[in-house]
């Protein structure tokens, strides 16, 4: 059963991650470009555009490379690692995108990061149970 659970994430976020990549380079992109940091030297638009090429790319590895779940997995879990400055940056700027326009809002965000690394993990193979050689 935990294989199956596994599986089923692994498939779940490489789906998101590629709809969320999608987003980054269409529709959505504004919002995107608006939680881009201030400090952040890089332009927004190339910003946003790079990571949704990334969060393309990482999300049809999890998809079609099941054999590379482990290192997919890692990948994905520092990706959601170095975007979290961003997330952090967006509470502490005050920055409204994507329904955070309060700072609760933001706030409570920002836990729901290491809920993804994890997730990442879990997927990719990361966090399992030693097997016990009774």
């Amino acid at each position: 059963m935990t294989s199956i659970a596994r599986t089923a994430a692994r498939l779940l976020m490489g789906v998101a991650m590629v709809g969320a990549g999608v987003a980054h380079l269409t529709a959505q992109r504004q919002e995107f470009r608006a939680q881009v940091p201030s400090w952040f030297p890089i332009d927004e638009d190339l910003t946003v555009l790079a990571s949704g090429v990334v969060e393309i790319g990482l999300g049809l590895a999890f998809l079609v490379l099941p054999s590379q779940r482990r290192l997919v997995g890692a990948l994905l879990a520092a990706f959601f690692v170095a975007v979290f400055p961003g997330n952090i940056a967006q509470y502490v700027e005050g920055v409204d995108a994507f329904g955070l326009d309060t700072d609760s809002k933001r706030l409570i965000r920002l836990f729901f990061q290491p809920a993804l690394i994890l997730w990442a993990l879990y997927g990719g193979g990361w966090l399992r149970r030693p097997r016990s050689d009774d």
